[in-house]
């Protein structure tokens, strides 16, 4: 069939008409990036021998060479055994060995008259007086053998003081992430259980346990910013 010239215009506007448009609605998806994000991979846990100090140094282990501190009652955070506490990043895991403490006496041995049964109650604080946690030590004594250890330097049979540490609890506690540079430890009770009697001990500065191998496990953290210097 012949096209008429009319025919073959309006054919030639159809196509140019939709040639374009057929172009602009074809539509291209984008391509997915492949690319990902990278997390700063979080510090390896660190497990350390905590930095303490204590007004009231027992001394060092004859058998353990532990380092022995006691623990006092009181009622300031500033007065108990000061744990010090590293930067970190989330809470920090407190462990150390709480003992009760005992004063020996071989003549009371032999007599059968040595028999003590101890309770002390002690507890840990931030230094704003917030109770982080309690722990509690109970032992009984009968003979020397009955003696977590000896500690050195004493005028005792064998250069040993007489003061020892008894019985041995392994307290681990968790610490708050927001606490900062320091720990106390401080005594709270000590019940003492004798053949004639029983006594309970809460008046402040009074040695009532003790304690040794302090430990930290924790996330090393940045040191923690420094105030900016004031100008003059």
């Amino acid at each position: 069939m012949r096209l008429t010239r009319v025919g073959l215009l309006i054919a030639l506007m159809c196509a140019l008409a939709t040639g374009p448009l057929d172009a602009q609605t074809r539509k291209t998806t984008p391509k997915k990036s492949t690319r990902t994000t990278k997390k700063t991979p979080e510090p390896p846990l660190s497990r350390i021998q905590a930095d303490w100090k204590c007004a009231s140094e027992l001394g060092v282990g004859v058998s353990t060479a532990r380092r022995y501190c006691d623990v006092l009652t009181g009622n300031d955070p500033k007065d108990g055994v000061l744990i010090t506490i590293p930067p970190h990043r989330g809470p920090v895991t407190m462990s150390f060995e709480l003992h009760n403490r005992h004063t020996y006496s071989a003549e009371l041995v032999k007599l059968q008259q040595a028999y003590r049964k101890y309770t002390a109650t002690i507890g840990v604080l931030t230094m704003d007086n917030t109770l982080v946690d309690r722990a509690v030590v109970q032992s009984e004594f009968r003979t020397e053998k009955d003696l977590f250890d000896r500690i050195s330097g004493g005028a005792g049979p064998g250069g040993v003081k007489a003061v020892a540490p008894s019985g041995d609890e392994l307290i681990v506690m968790e610490l708050p992430a927001d606490v900062q540079d320091q720990v106390s430890i401080l005594g709270e009770k000590l019940l003492v259980m004798r053949q004639d009697g029983t006594d309970t001990f809460t008046s402040p500065g009074r040695p009532i346990a003790t304690i040794s191998n302090v430990m930290l496990e924790y996330r090393p953290g940045p040191p923690p910013k420094k105030a900016p210097a004031k100008k003059p």
